[in-house]
């Protein structure tokens, strides 16, 4: 097998079944130059319009869960084919772009590549995708379940109120109420209040007081 084979062969450990091909159509189509990279906390996936080497560069956080995986590719695939046919003329997250991210959804929609709870959430987004891969708060609630097992980490909306947690950055915040669809977290050195998502991802920590 040619050298430049392997890393699209090893793509498979990262995607759901049968949707390997369809992937592969994109990237060979479009000459995307794909990196799986290890996890970053402030964003899933990126893309860079091609450059003198004539390739498309995506990359993708290798710790999703292969459904969050596809997802977030898709949506920095959408990006591509925005750029291929309106250049930088368009917003990045503009009409045009949800337009091409509601098609490619709706193409592995049909395949019947994912579960019936995830399937039903993607649904709501083909009228209104939003600008993050995963952003909104009902397909981010239901991906969360296909992720492998974190025995310390919690959405803030499944631990109890005055339970401490731990953010990506390392500050340390005390869940409080909920407010309409946010919840309510002080943070331990400042008192500082902030606004938190139910499905925001935390290590759950203990403090002496």
């Amino acid at each position: 097998m040619p050298k430049t084979e392997k890393p699209l062969e090893a793509l498979r450990n990262y995607l759901p079944e049968n949707c390997f091909d369809a992937v592969v159509h994109f990237l060979h189509t479009y000459h995307v130059h794909l990196t799986i990279t290890k996890n970053r906390a402030s964003i899933l996936g990126d893309y860079r319009p091609k450059q003198t080497d004539r390739h498309h560069r995506i990359s993708v956080n290798g710790g999703l869960n292969k459904y969050s995986f596809l997802i977030t590719l898709l949506h920095e695939l959408a990006h591509l084919l925005a750029f291929e046919q309106y250049k930088n003329k368009v917003q990045p997250h503009g009409v045009e772009w949800k337009n091409i991210y509601s098609s490619l959804l709706a193409q592995f929609i049909t395949n019947n590549i994912f579960p019936e709870d995830i399937k039903k959430e993607l649904l709501k987004v083909l009228n209104k995708p939003s600008a993050s891969s995963c952003a909104e708060e009902g397909l981010q609630r239901v991906l969360y379940k296909y992720d492998a097992e974190k025995p310390s980490c919690k959405l803030v909306e499944d631990i109890a109120e005055g339970t401490h947690f731990q953010t990506a950055d390392k500050r340390v915040f005390k869940r409080g109420a909920k407010r309409v669809k946010r919840i309510i977290c002080t943070e331990v050195n400042t008192g500082k209040k902030y606004l938190f998502s139910g499905v925001y991802e935390v290590k759950v920590v203990e403090i002496n007081t």
